[in-house]
């Protein structure tokens, strides 16, 4: 870190950390959900056909399922709860709302009969396709003059955040 004798520049103490980090906690919940909310306004009228009936009503639960598929191919249950840091039975709940709209389907796993993999079907690609390229298009509206150091601090401090929690069991 650059230390140029500028108090911004030092890094916090512990003491001065913690309530600094609740600062980014209390904003993460309110503009995740208010990106979704956009990203699902502006969906409605923005696609026809069978992609529209996809987007529609997507839950973040099913989209999550669908990101982590199109970003690490097949997988299975448990590890795309452990991936996501959230309970298995609830990613199970996720795939089973996936499966019933035909956006994913279970094929046989060579690696452990048990544990079914989960794939993306074409229309599984298609709906994840339309989310990310509109969630894309909200996301460059957002203004600032936000630089390319901007957002690899602030994607370093997230991580930093993440790794705190790494141990945190989700079941």
């Amino acid at each position: 870190m650059n230390h140029t004798g500028n108090d911004t520049d030092r890094p916090l103490s512990p003491d001065e950390l913690g309530p600094r980090l609740m600062e980014v906690f209390d904003l993460i919940g309110p503009l995740y959900r208010r990106v979704q909310r956009k990203v699902e306004e502006g969906a409605q009228g923005a696609y026809t056909g069978e992609q529209a009936q996809a987007v529609e009503g997507l839950s973040v639960g099913v989209r999550a399922v669908l990101d982590l598929l199109h970003k690490h191919g097949p997988m299975t249950v448990p590890q795309m709860g452990r991936a996501q840091a959230i309970s298995r039975q609830f990613v199970q709940r996720m795939v089973n709302d996936a499966a019933a709209r035909d956006l994913v389907e279970s094929t046989p796993n060579p690696a452990h009969q048990r544990s079914s993999l989960i794939r993306l079907t074409e229309k599984g690609r298609a709906a994840i396709a339309a989310v990310v390229a509109r969630e894309h298009a909200v996301l460059r509206e957002v203004g600032g003059d936000l630089t390319d150091a901007d957002v690899r601090t602030c994607v370093r401090v997230l991580a930093q955040m993440l790794t705190l929690f790494d141990t945190v069991d989700v079941n």
